[in-house]
């Protein structure tokens, strides 16, 4: 007996009381009599019918593997020399199947292993999926992923950038570092939002200006306030893409970089000094601060006071706006924090297949941070919107050319 061949009342209930896929198999016999039934009254004739009034030929089954709770179970679907055959079934089997996907996607997304998740399928469905088959049902994700990385842009005053690494393989099956560029922002009217997300090479300057021409070509505008780490090339691109556009370095980041040149005796004395330039009032202030603790210890760490010169000026940039923005805007907390989660999922995978993975797994899970987001207000923008109407004018009277908000 063949493995298509459907098994008599008999053999079917020994298997049933003999084998773990007996009830498989029942399921698997009493639609394929189903499906038979419906290919006689489509055609209007039995099995070798001489029949006058038939409506076409049969023409052989083809096998088609439905997954159930109780195992993969093989349809033999009728086929027609003239014509298609058309049954409920494939409606429901084609729900079934993308429930299933779609439950394969979000055990991916929320950190299960492929390695995982073939177990899980061989236990639901008695058939072991692979690794590269779970992966390829993920491409799923990819049209989700699109609309959500492309979709227009509006006002956007405030911008937070920072960017992570991970590990593809390439077509030589060598593994490669990524540069994932995210990039968050404050609307208009408050809201938090996720721009989006590109994957590169490295986080050099034409990079970056390609991926601010990205936004730009999906009708970004209204940028005044740019913040972000020290990256390569950033500010250089930054100040092409948005000219005359404000640009804060992340105090946090830039207090890792003061210390990270200051020796080890000193770096209790040196962090405090920073918390007391960071929490001062006023720019003023920050900036007597900053001398007080230049004259303390330049001497003992002279590589981290020019390190801290070098970049006071761009860290204490968040002092131009109203204090009540300065806490939030002031390093790219939020933006680690977010990092942070999709660390969390891509640790699991270690090593993405390719780079398309990477956008796949990272867009995906930025998508559903961003809908998280919607639900609250971020910022108050009353204020920012007077102090910006403001400034507008007072630049118009010192016949300045204003801001560029691109």
């Amino acid at each position: 007996m063949t493995d298509y061949e459907i098994k008599l009342p008999g053999e079917l209930l020994s298997s049933l009381m003999s084998e773990n896929t007996g009830f498989a198999q029942l399921i698997g016999s009493v639609l394929n009599q189903v499906l038979e039934a419906q290919a006689t009254e489509q055609i209007g004739a039995d099995r070798y019918e001489r029949n006058a009034d038939r409506g076409g030929y049969r023409n052989g089954v083809r096998p088609r593997v439905l997954y159930t709770r109780v195992g993969p179970v093989t349809l033999l679907v009728p086929q027609f020399r003239d014509g298609a055959f058309s049954t409920a079934i494939f409606g429901r089997y084609q729900r079934s199947e993308q429930a299933f996907v779609l439950a394969i996607m979000e055990m991916v997304l929320n950190g299960v292993s492929t390695r995982k998740v073939t177990k899980i399928t061989e236990e639901l469905c008695g058939s072991r999926f692979s690794k590269s088959t779970v992966s390829q049902l993920c491409t799923g994700l990819d049209a989700r992923v699109r609309a959500f990385n492309e979709r227009p842009l509006g006002s956007f005053p405030f911008l937070i950038i920072d960017a992570m690494y991970c590990k593809s393989r390439t077509d030589y099956d060598g593994v490669v570092s990524k540069a994932a560029l995210m990039i968050s922002a404050v609307n208009a009217e408050g809201n938090r939002e996720i721009l989006g997300v590109r994957i590169g090479d490295s986080e050099s300057d034409s990079f970056w200006r390609e991926t601010f021409a990205w936004l730009k070509d999906r009708g970004i505008k209204g940028v005044a306030f740019v913040t972000s780490d020290d990256h390569r090339g950033m500010v250089k691109a930054l100040n092409r893409s948005f000219q005359g556009v404000m640009w804060q370095r992340c105090q946090v980041h830039f207090m890792r970089n003061v210390l990270s040149f200051t020796p080890a005796r000193h770096k209790v004395a040196m962090a405090a000094g920073l918390k007391r330039i960071f929490s001062s009032d006023t720019i003023t202030e920050a900036r007597a601060k900053a001398v007080e603790l230049a004259e303390q210890l330049e001497k003992r760490a002279d590589r981290a006071i020019e390190c801290l010169e070098h970049g006071l000026e761009d860290a204490l940039a968040v002092y131009a706006l109203p204090s009540k923005y300065r806490r939030r805007l002031k390093s790219t907390n939020m933006q680690e924090r977010l990092i942070q989660e999709v660390r969390r999922r891509e640790r699991v995978i270690r090593i993405f297949p390719n780079e398309d993975a990477v956008l796949r797994l990272i867009g995906a899970l930025l998508a559903e941070f961003h809908e998280e987001w919607q639900c609250r207000k971020y910022l108050d923008m009353a204020e920012y919107h007077e102090w910006n109407a403001q400034r507008k004018a007072d630049e118009k009277e010192r016949n300045v050319v204003p801001m560029s908000e691109t």
